[in-house]
């Protein structure tokens, strides 16, 4: 009966991704990769299914468990395979693949006659991270071709700086990558979920929408329209007091200025509400503006209810959702909203439509 748990939306998780395939106007694949950044994959694929165009996760096992849930929708893997034998189940299941190093086409070259892949070649356009540099694309274009196991080549890339919009990198890294591939025929995917927003000269043909799926805008003071999917919540357990230079919690950080009511809040460090956030983070206590005092602990929190006279045990406490945005609490922490939605775990999910 914890009372710590997140609540997910998936009529807002539709929005999103109904406003980011209109806004990129073309085909999306909802990137729903560690565990639909921690929204739970099955059931937002199974919210998605009927209108996306298809997903993307990071690796085999991500797409294994959205087949056997029934999932039938086309899922990219976007680090491709790890080793030659998984080729074998990519066939099988039908799923597409990024190849973004020369070793994975040589295990595409390595299967038995017969194998038709739909395969995403990456192109490094100056991220640095994966993918052929330009001067080699053409070249693992062709052996892809020339290997007889390919049905179809898309060609990608990734941007490294897409959410500065003030930051010309990203159209260098278009033009770059446009240049490699004039002469190659195929799709286009470039757009993540920050170029979607606020790169239109990016669009192509397949955009890859992820954070913003789930209401975290990605784009510094922007306001997109997107709908916030989760809301971690919790409420307040116990209530005391402490008196003027009192200190509250581990290592004392919080110190009382004047008589302080406290609440203590069933959520931690070990549910994924970051540990490093300071005294004055926000919070909304009954729905009403409030903040975090003292340390977060492993499973418990503090919250000032002085001038919420009355709150009290059992007042809802909203983390984040509607009334506290993800990205604030991110920004307090330190951190990006990715890493604090990917963290969520131990409480209790609920799922509304």
């Amino acid at each position: 009966m914890r009372p710590a748990r997140a609540i997910i939306d998936l009529a807002a998780l539709r929005h999103n991704y109904r406003l980011a395939r209109a806004m990129h106007a073309g085909r999306a694949l909802a990137v729903i990769k560690a565990n639909a950044y921690g929204h739970g994959a099955v059931a937002c694929a199974r919210a998605l299914a009927p209108e996306a165009d298809g997903f993307a996760v990071a690796f085999l096992d991500e797409a294994q468990a959205l087949r056997e849930a029934g999932i039938t929708r086309p899922i990219l893997l976007l680090e491709g395979v790890f080793d030659g034998r998984e080729l074998a189940e990519v066939v099988r299941l039908g799923l597409w693949t990024v190849v973004h190093h020369a070793a994975q086409i040589d295990m595409i070259e390595a299967l038995p006659a017969g194998a038709a892949l739909n395969v995403w070649l990456k192109v490094n356009s100056g991220m640095n991270r994966a993918g052929f540099l330009p001067a080699d694309a053409d070249a693992a274009w062709r052996r892809l071709q020339a290997s007889g196991k390919v049905r179809e080549i898309t060609l990608m890339t990734h941007f490294a700086r897409a959410d500065e919009p003030h930051v010309l990198t990203t159209l260098e890294q278009a033009a770059h990558f446009d240049a490699a591939t004039a002469h190659l025929p195929g799709a286009r995917s470039l757009a993540n979920s920050a170029a979607i927003l606020g790169w239109p000269q990016a669009r192509r043909d397949w955009a890859r929408p992820g954070i913003l799926l789930y209401g975290a805008d990605p784009m510094p003071a922007a306001d997109n329209g997107l709908q916030p999917v989760m809301t971690l919540e919790s409420a307040v357990m116990a209530v005391r007091e402490i008196g003027p230079g009192e200190a509250l919690g581990y290592g004392g950080r919080f110190v009382a200025e004047r008589r302080t009511r406290v609440g203590l809040v069933a959520m931690g460090y070990a549910d994924g509400y970051p540990r490093t956030v300071p005294d004055g983070t926000p919070v909304t206590i009954d729905g009403q503006p409030g903040r975090l005092i003292g340390r977060v602990s492993m499973d418990m929190l503090t919250v000032d209810l002085t001038e919420l006279p009355d709150s009290g045990i059992g007042s809802r406490v909203e983390l984040w959702g509607r009334q506290v945005a993800v990205n604030r609490v991110a920004a307090a922490a330190g951190t990006i909203a990715y890493e604090l939605l990917c963290n969520v775990k131990r409480v209790r999910f609920s799922y509304t439509d």
